[in-house]
């Protein structure tokens, strides 16, 4: 398997960062060894997760002050990438639980919030925290809705106010951890009589897993990914309180606009299964495979040649992508968003190019269930589709910024009822910025 250190500049990372590589990358034999049992069953890989806890890497976004290992978002992309080599359930999972995390830590973080907004937001974060270090509770981040496009559309679940707290209604779809998590990241919008639903009312409460009127429901059974139990999630008249907010109310509904690296968490996940497509190709033409007879199939030029271009392709992949995450903070200019995206449509698309690639190079023995690139294909088939940056949505964003000024982006034409509404529009941290929120 392939070493992180050269892909990397090390000269930029931490110690800590090297250690925690270090330590996935003596876990991942293990995640590889159960993720064919995982795909076939689609079961959830749960004893990965018990490693993933007794690591701490659960909590790999959490600040220090409260005991967790205050990764930056680059550190944390590294992370799940290196998972992602051994099994790609498991990073992508991993990435919904640290999500919640990741929200938490940063959102509160950004420059623009008032004061009484970074007061009434402290102590929710605290307890999201506290859950994940001492309770070791993982957590859940479900967002989509069949047959409403979310990053367009004001989300349909929604809470109204009653005595004591708010009530939830509505339905959830490819919840992934559902059944397996301790607690659900609902985002909802709050409905008010005689107005319609509108982004600035965006809600999100953490719902535990055996809250009255919560029902994980339906089965999972997809081409990919399947480890990762992402099945529907239905609430009805689920009561929270104040207690139970993740922030406070409007400032969940800013991460696309003001922090956007936040939402393209996916593709560390799919990074990773690009890269470990590339490494069993590589062990497989050298006949180092276990369990294999060892024939060396390097003397066959079309063979090498194809190695050539996963190469070539992957490194370029990956050069861009850790670029757009190491730089990534809220805020960020027009430039670094444009790399953003250049980075997640690379990655969503070129993971599918090179693990096809694997499978012709590699030939007919590479397409048996009893090897991982198998799995690993129809695995990279899935990151494109996956919102709220699809690969169509990235090249919209890409094509509308190359060509506009952020003044002009409202009236930029061909997205009539589309996604722009979560399109970066600029802003920063200077004072007439901070004073337009």
């Amino acid at each position: 398997m392939s070493d992180f250190r050269d892909y990397y500049d090390m000269t930029r990372l931490r110690p800590e960062v090297v250690q925690v590589l270090d330590r996935i990358n003596a876990m991942g034999p293990d995640f590889a060894a159960r993720a064919p049992g995982i795909d076939q069953d689609a079961s959830f890989p749960v004893e990965n997760y018990k490693d993933l806890a007794a690591e701490g890497f659960l909590t790999l976004t959490v600040p220090t002050e409260f005991g967790g290992h205050g990764f930056s978002l680059g550190e944390y992309a590294m992370a799940g990438a290196e998972i992602g080599k051994y099994c790609g359930a498991t990073a992508l999972t991993f990435n919904m639980h640290n999500s919640s995390m990741m929200w938490s830590r940063f959102m509160y973080e950004m420059p623009h919030l008032s004061d009484a907004d970074r007061a009434a937001f402290a102590p929710m974060r605290e307890r999201q925290f506290r859950r994940a270090v001492k309770e070791q509770g993982i957590y859940s981040q479900p967002i989509s809705e069949a047959g409403n496009n979310w990053t367009s559309k004001p989300i349909q679940t929604e809470c109204r106010k009653v005595d004591g707290g708010w009530k939830i209604n509505g339905f959830k779809k490819f919840a992934s951890l559902a059944g397996y998590c301790d607690y659900y990241s609902i985002v909802c919008t709050e409905r008010f009589e005689g107005i319609e639903p509108r982004h600035e009312d965006t809600m999100i409460f953490v719902v535990h897993k055996d809250t009255p009127g919560l029902e994980v429901k339906g089965t999972w059974d997809p081409l990919g990914m399947r480890g990762t139990n992402s099945r529907d999630l239905v609430l009805k008249d689920v009561f929270v309180t104040d207690q139970d907010l993740m922030m406070p109310p409007g400032i969940f509904i800013k991460t696309m606009p003001h922090w956007p690296h936040l939402m393209a968490t996916l593709s560390p996940t799919y990074m990773g299964v690009a890269q470990g497509a590339f490494d069993f190709t590589v062990a497989y033409l050298q006949g180092r495979l276990p369990d294999l007879p060892p024939i060396d199939r390097r003397m066959f030029t079309t063979k090498r040649l194809a190695v050539g271009q996963m190469y070539s392709r992957l490194a370029g992949m990956r050069a861009l992508w850790w670029q757009a995450f190491m730089e990534s903070k809220g805020f960020p200019s027009k430039a670094e968003v444009l790399r953003m995206y250049a980075a997640q449509y690379n990655v969503m698309e070129g993971v599918q190019e090179i693990a096809a690639l694997a499978i012709r190079t590699c030939g007919g023995q590479s397409m048996l269930k009893t090897l991982p690139l198998e799995r690993m294909y129809r695995d990279s088939r899935c990151g494109a589709l996956m919102l709220p940056y699809t690969t169509e949505i990235m090249e919209d964003y890409m094509s509308v910024l190359a060509l506009y000024d952020v003044d002009e982006i409202d009236q930029a034409p061909g997205d009539e009822g589309g996604a722009r509404t979560s399109l970066w529009r600029g802003g920063g941290t200077d004072e007439a910025s901070l004073a337009a929120e």
